[in-house]
């Protein structure tokens, strides 16, 4: 298997070697470039094409979440870790809401920076059990994505939960006792409606709406 690079984005350069040094231990990973602002950031990231950047939110020069911004619209097969201080459930749905596959508190013990990436790399989302789960969803209901939710059918909902829960496209045939042609066009449908147009995405989604919970 090729080795997941990995870029560190953090104004705070003793951080930046903290992490590196964690990093460095995780079998098959290896990190490949170190920025300390937000334009740098995204400059490393056109040159070196990281598969995942482990991304603070306040940076000089150009925050996370313009970084986020950029990597979501141009780059979206690079998975994104939030690394923060800023433990508050609005800063994990906002990160999420712009294309975060995973927030992580800088609190976090190191094993589970391990596990975090491990997930994102498999393409699930991953949060922090020290985000708290009661948080995420009261400012993840929020009212546009609500209102998007209200628009789907309960056959479009059943498919969205199912795939949220990381069911496979058979299993969700099986499980609805529907032809496997038309969960496709059901998950073709909930992209357009939702204007998603990923699997992580849906389940990201599904996370901000309160459909599923957060373990």
């Amino acid at each position: 298997m090729k080795s997941i690079r990995v870029l560190i984005a953090d104004d705070h350069a003793l951080v930046r070697a903290g992490i590196r040094a964690l990093v460095e231990r995780i079998k098959g990973v290896v990190v490949v470039g170190e920025a300390g602002t937000g334009s740098e950031a995204l400059k490393l990231i056109d040159e070196l094409q990281p598969n995942l950047i482990l991304l603070d939110i306040t940076m000089p020069d150009g925050s996370g979440f313009d970084v986020l911004e950029h990597v979501a619209k141009k780059l979206p097969n690079i998975r994104v870790i939030v690394l923060t201080v800023h433990e508050a459930g609005e800063y994990a749905i906002r990160a999420l809401r712009e294309g975060a596959a995973g927030f992580l508190p800088k609190s976090a013990a190191s094993t589970e920076l391990e596990q975090a990436i491990q997930t994102v790399m498999k393409g699930d989302v991953y949060i922090s059990p020290e985000t708290s789960r009661k948080t995420l969803i009261e400012y993840g209901k929020g009212v546009s994505k609500r209102d998007l939710l209200e628009t789907l059918s309960p056959r479009q909902r059943e498919v969205l939960q199912l795939i949220a829960e990381g069911r496979t496209t058979k299993q969700i045939a099986q499980l609805l006792d529907i032809s496997v042609k038309t969960v496709e066009t059901h998950r073709a449908q909930l992209m357009e409606r939702l204007n998603i147009h990923d699997v992580a995405g849906l389940v990201r989604y599904a996370i901000i709406v309160g459909l599923i919970e957060v373990e």
